[in-house]
């Protein structure tokens, strides 16, 4: 069997730009939601190679990344994507550079796990990205946005997916990460302690708002109320320190400012007049923030193409 060469590709994190939480399904027990998901330039940095001889299975290789290895998403993608194209390439190495920031809702593991995809795809020449997203459903919900990276209007649970236009101009973010982390599942524990899912009928409502304020590429909502994520009260309640980050990001000068995802990752968003002076701005005054904020943007599907190295 011929070698398969190598293969390296970006996963960029994701921000939620707004996200309203509805009732739960009774499929499959998952909250509906509608958000905006949108990728930015903070990415981990993955590469696909054959193992070395005498490998008897794939290979993950995270250094830092808690848990098993051969447990994590970006795992189970390859698994998924041999299982659903009889792919019977030799044993492979996927080694990845993990720069976002784990359990901080930016959907790290879930960008690792698409740019798994992506790069099976390309290695193999199997599939299409129908396909890949089909796979992406079965492993989470912040993964099928993913396959593609870009801005999408996420509902379902996540897995119904439209595309909006990318910023324009661009859309630059100041990420204050948290050396505290928070378990998804008891983020939305505490939501549905604190009654924070909304009514269907408000879904639908919020769903279009979004679409209408986004799908020709602003690059933030005009409305304020349409950046608002229900999970950052369930999120600023398992952790106070999450208000600090707020309140610091918001002092630096943001246009908005907004909990991503379940948290405990705080964002700051620049889409007005002058952005990226603006967020250098910003990032100076949080300078000794621990950890030091990241500066990042907006960015579309070709940043996170994947590529072949040999």
């Amino acid at each position: 069997m011929s070698e398969i060469g190598a293969y390296r590709a970006l996963a960029p994190a994701k921000v939620n730009l707004g996200l309203f939480l509805g009732p739960t399904r009774d499929s499959d027990g998952r909250h509906e939601l509608v958000t905006v998901m949108q990728s930015i330039s903070l990415a981990d940095g993955l590469r696909l190679e054959q193992a070395a001889p005498g490998a008897e299975r794939d290979e993950i290789v995270c250094p830092g990344l808690p848990g098993a290895p051969q447990e994590n998403l970006a795992a189970r993608a390859l698994e998924a994507f041999r299982a659903a194209t009889a792919w019977q390439a030799p044993p492979l190495r996927l080694s990845i550079d993990k720069r976002i920031p784990v359990a901080a809702g930016l959907g790290g593991g879930s960008a690792d796990a698409a740019a798994a995809l992506r790069l099976a795809r390309l290695a193999s020449g199997l599939g299409d990205e129908q396909l890949l997203r089909e796979l992406a459903g079965h492993l989470g919900a912040d993964v099928p946005a993913q396959v593609a990276p870009g801005r999408w209007l996420a509902t379902g649970a996540g897995e119904l997916l439209e595309a909006l236009a990318d910023p324009f101009p661009t859309l630059e973010l100041l990420v204050l990460a948290s050396t505290a982390q928070l378990s998804t599942a008891d983020v939305y524990r505490e939501a549905d302690q604190l009654g924070l899912a909304r009514e269907r009928s408000e879904l639908h409502q919020r769903h279009e708002q979004l679409r209408h304020a986004l799908e020709l590429g602003a690059p933030l909502p005009p409305a304020r109320e349409l950046l608002h994520n229900d999970l950052q009260a369930a999120a600023v309640s398992l952790s106070a320190a999450i208000a600090d980050a707020l309140e610091e990001m918001r002092g630096a000068g943001a246009d908005e400012t907004l909990v991503s995802g379940s948290g405990p990752t705080v964002v700051g968003l620049f889409g007005h007049a002058n952005p990226a002076g603006r967020a250098q701005r910003a990032a100076a005054a949080l300078r000794g923030h621990v950890p030091e904020p990241i500066g990042a943007k907006a960015v579309a599907a070709a940043y996170a193409q994947p590529a072949r190295l040999r």
